[in-house]
């Protein structure tokens, strides 16, 4: 599970699958929720699941990739979240969307 490997070298295996999308943390609204910056310019209302919320804190400004909600896409899941420097050298490869580029 790529989600589940820890190591720098693995980080940037983690592939962007079909419906998920890059997203910038935009604030945190408590109740493990955030309000998150998307790459199509719209902001959705994230939810933070439970086995992401106990392993990472997430802050504003962190790179997150999002899966949005088929039913209700003004919503979506935080899948996962880049550390400072991941976000930095990814940016570095061109990998990060121009409008989110703030690293």
């Amino acid at each position: 599970d790529p989600e589940m490997s820890r190591g720098l070298g693995d980080v940037y295996k983690r592939q962007i699958k079909e419906n998920e999308m890059f997203g910038i943390a935009d604030q945190l609204l408590g109740a493990s929720k955030i309000k998150v910056m998307c790459e199509d310019g719209v902001s959705r209302v994230g939810r933070i699941p439970g086995k992401i919320k106990k392993r990472m804190w997430i802050r504003e400004g962190d790179l997150l990739i999002v899966s949005v909600w088929d039913f209700q896409p003004d919503k979506c899941d935080v899948r996962f979240r880049y550390t400072r420097t991941q976000a930095v050298n990814l940016s570095k490869r061109g990998k990060v969307p121009k409008n989110l580029d703030i690293f």
